[in-house]
């Protein structure tokens, strides 16, 4: 093998590192682009998930509170009936107290 056939697989050999250095590079850069569009894309989920929760415990504090209003309503309500009833029952008894009141 002559010096020119030496430098010759020298310089094949150092274009073939070059090359694979490159397509390394390029897998690399490939590697690092996946890894943040996966990372991306994983942020967006955990963001979605936690909107979806939070929702769901607005919806659910909604829904007891709203029990909670419609039974004060109820109480509420019955407590004006007892009223009413009571004051039509007390209603002849003060108009007669006043009739009586007037006469005497």
């Amino acid at each position: 093998m002559g010096m020119v056939d030496v430098l010759r697989s020298i310089k094949n050999a150092e274009q073939a590192a070059e090359k694979r250095l490159s397509e390394a590079q390029e897998e690399a850069a490939k590697i690092v682009a996946d890894a943040r569009k996966k990372s991306s894309e994983m942020i967006q989920a955990a963001a979605d998930q936690s909107v979806a929760n939070a929702q769901a415990i607005l919806d659910d504090a909604r829904a007891k509170a709203q029990v909670e209003a419609d039974a004060v309503k109820s109480e509420g309500a019955g407590g004006v009936a007892s009223i009413e009833a009571q004051s039509s029952k007390n209603q002849d008894k003060a108009v007669q107290m006043v009739i009586d009141a007037l006469s005497a």
